[in-house]
């Protein structure tokens, strides 16, 4: 009998090098420790495949240390990005790869039962087209559009448009993008325009994060939450974070209400730096404090 799971999440761990406001701090990120912490925090069993240099294995253990299960698997090199913020909501930076970890294989997609693979790559190439129809075959897809858009172009990652979105977005049940993001993919810069264009296109549910409030397309219809985080301190990770709740509430719960359940654990989690570290009752107590 297959083990079994909710959300199997794979990505690479990254060194992260964040720059804001002067000052310089080195971090482990990545959208699957941001991710894993964040679905196994709200209830859901989480299995997490990461790939970094043997030395840096003992960084992996910020996964395992939120509940999530963890497979490592080694890779000459570790992921490192720099991030340099620009302006105090953290919207605008530029952002650099320093050094990449192998690309998954199609033989390292794990053989267990799951309700959601999660992609949760940092940029393209990382996470293979390749992997999303034979992953689909076996469970619904979830799928980070970073790591279909962000190309490196002389040591810079840049957004670039998914040349094969039209293909593959019929195999995605959830997809998420932030503003910027979904105007590369869609060509406006009305997010509920472009959830709606990206839904049409074939993705089940779409989610965009900005500043202000989380928006997800399903059904037709587009439902809304307010982010209300007290500070920033914890902005780095706020869109895995975000959809990862989404994800694991989504999976007992309707839209609505999960999309409200994701905002009110994102706007905590920014609040701190590093992953979620709060329980499925304090989001919902949170969730209950918003409009």
């Amino acid at each position: 009998m297959l083990e079994q799971y909710d959300i199997v999440m794979m990505g690479h761990l990254s060194r992260d090098i964040i720059v804001y406001q002067g000052e310089e701090e080195v971090v482990i990120g990545g959208a699957v420790v941001y991710s894993s912490a964040a679905a196994e925090r709200s209830g859901a069993k989480v299995l997490a495949l990461t790939k970094c240099a043997a030395p840096d294995r003992p960084e992996t253990e910020v996964i395992s240390a939120s509940g999530a299960e963890l497979r490592w698997i080694e890779s000459p090199a570790t992921t490192s990005i720099r991030n340099v913020y620009h302006t105090a909501d953290r919207e605008k930076r530029t952002v650099t790869l320093i050094s990449r970890a192998d690309p998954f294989t199609l033989a390292e997609l794990p053989d267990v039962d799951t309700k959601i693979f999660h992609m949760a790559g940092l940029f393209v190439g990382e996470l293979p087209d390749e992997l999303i129809m034979p992953a689909a075959d076996r469970a619904a897809v979830a799928l980070d559009v970073q790591g279909v858009l962000r190309t490196e172009i002389d040591g810079e990652l840049l957004f670039r448009d998914w040349a094969a979105k039209l293909r593959y977005l019929p195999h995605i049940t959830y997809l998420k993008t932030d503003a910027a993001e979904a105007e590369v993919m869609t060509g406006t810069t009305d997010r509920y325009a472009a959830a709606r264009m990206l839904g049409e296109w074939g993705a089940r549910e779409v989610m965009i994060t900005h500043s202000s409030e989380v928006i997800v397309w399903s059904g037709g219809e587009i439902y809304s939450a307010p982010l209300n985080p007290r500070n920033l301190s914890g902005r780095t990770g706020r869109g895995d974070s975000c959809f990862a709740a989404y994800l694991a509430w989504r999976l007992h719960d309707d839209v609505q209400t999960s999309v409200r359940f994701a905002a009110a654990l994102v706007s905590m989690k920014m609040e701190t730096p590093g992953v979620f570290t709060g329980t499925a009752t304090d989001a919902l107590r949170r969730m209950e404090e918003s409009p």
